[in-house]
């Protein structure tokens, strides 16, 4: 059971045979158990408010998914360097999937060697190990880089764009359309801030083992040692990566993500008009992001949350559980009137099975997006034999739901 919980049943009347078509005519019972620990009656501040110079804008918070900020979220927009997640995150699934090793040798082309913009300043007609190459991309940004692995993984850049674009779409970027493997400025390049969340969601979570490289600060080649430009890294905000971006159009941007105890926030910021003020910006929205909010546990995976009462059943009652939990994220001033129901339909009428949708949890609270979670039935529970669905029926026509 959840303290502090508003169960809300609404009870109706019975299922099954004659007998309940009587007892049907009966008036509904509606009733509540309050608990006081959602009753102050404090005003919260109200969430999703802080103003970002920032063009487009999203921060969320990675257990819950939950939207602390957005801004233009789900715009196209060219995304610059920050595109250059999703060439690392090819390289990542070769290596995962066991085509490609780190100790693995590239050649550098007469094309690579001659792309402008930020380098890793590879040499014409060498071999690059892909390790190298990655930290070339991630840490120096080089656009480089991003062609001797492209031209090494599908033969052109032009074919890599390509399998970018077919690779995002199956791990739920659905609004990204790559021309090139570095975020060079073309009107077919575009991304979104929540496709970018995705990615960097995917690239934390499908490769912990080479999220490592966001979090190194420099790295040196050919004799030139270059910074890592993620801004945060350099911040105490908890942050371990991802990437910059910055061209005239698209304007100073950064994808990022910082952890701070057992919660981790991803935060999309573009459209910013300089170094400054995306440093500036995004230490203050994250900073913002940890200290307004939390995570709020109310429900352990499998719990029981309430015993529903079962109407002819072999058992009075049966378990309702929510199989992953629910934890939710809000403002801390929020979760002060924040309220928790358990809404089902009572007596719920036999034979019940085990993962049988029975109620929902209801979450509420002041500026913030009403969260339902479905609850099932976790137990079986037969249907009484004949004679003692009629002995229930006669007791409920006598007794009421006592």
């Amino acid at each position: 059971m959840i303290g502090g919980f508003v169960r809300l049943r609404f009870v109706q009347p019975p299922y099954g045979n004659p007998i309940t078509m009587i007892l049907s005519r009966l008036r509904p019972v509606c009733f509540f158990l309050a608990f006081a620990a959602a009753a102050l009656s404090v005003v919260p501040e109200r969430a999703f408010a802080l103003e970002t110079k920032a063009r487009e804008a999203l921060l969320i918070d990675l257990e819950t998914g939950t939207a602390l900020l957005e801004k233009d979220a789900d715009s196209p927009m060219p995304p610059a360097s920050m595109s250059k997640i999703m060439t690392a995150y090819m390289v990542f699934d070769r290596l995962k999937d066991g085509r490609l090793s780190l100790d693995d040798e590239l050649p550098v082309s007469e094309k690579a060697w001659k792309m402008g913009g930020s380098k890793m300043f590879v040499r014409v007609n060498t071999k690059i190990r892909v390790e190298d190459l990655l930290r070339g991309v991630i840490v120096q940004s080089g656009n480089d880089a991003c062609i001797v692995l492209a031209e090494g993984l599908a033969g052109t850049e032009a074919a890599f764009a390509e399998a970018m674009t077919r690779r995002a779409k199956e791990i739920g970027l659905t609004n990204s359309h790559f021309a090139n493997a570095t975020g060079w400025p073309d009107p077919n390049h575009w991304m979104t801030p929540r496709d970018l969340v995705t990615l960097a969601r995917r690239v934390i979570e499908d490769f912990p083992e080479y999220y490592k490289f966001y979090s190194e600060t420099e790295f040196t080649w050919s004799e030139i040692r270059q910074s890592n430009r993620n801004p945060l890294l350099y911040k105490s905000v908890g942050a371990d990566g991802l990437k910059t971006g910055h061209t005239e159009e698209a304007g100073y941007g950064l994808t990022a993500s910082a952890t701070q105890g057992d919660r981790r926030l991803v935060m999309v910021l573009n459209g910013m008009a300089s170094q400054r003020e995306r440093a500036e910006e995004s230490a203050r929205i994250m900073a913002w992001g940890f200290r307004e909010f939390d995570n709020f546990k109310l429900a352990q995976p499998g719990e029981n949350i309430e015993n529903a009462l079962v109407w002819l059943g072999e058992s009075a009652t049966v378990p309702l559980v929510a199989p992953d939990g629910l934890t939710v994220t809000m403002s801390r001033a929020a979760r002060v009137n924040m309220k928790v129901k358990v809404v089902y339909e009572s007596p719920v009428p036999a034979p019940i099975e085990v993962g049988q949708q029975i109620g929902k949890l209801v979450v509420s609270a002041p500026d913030t997006e009403l969260i339902e979670v479905p609850l099932y039935a976790g137990e079986a529970v037969e249907q009484l034999g004949v004679f003692g669905r009629l002995t229930a029926a006669l007791k409920f026509l006598i007794f009421g739901n006592s």
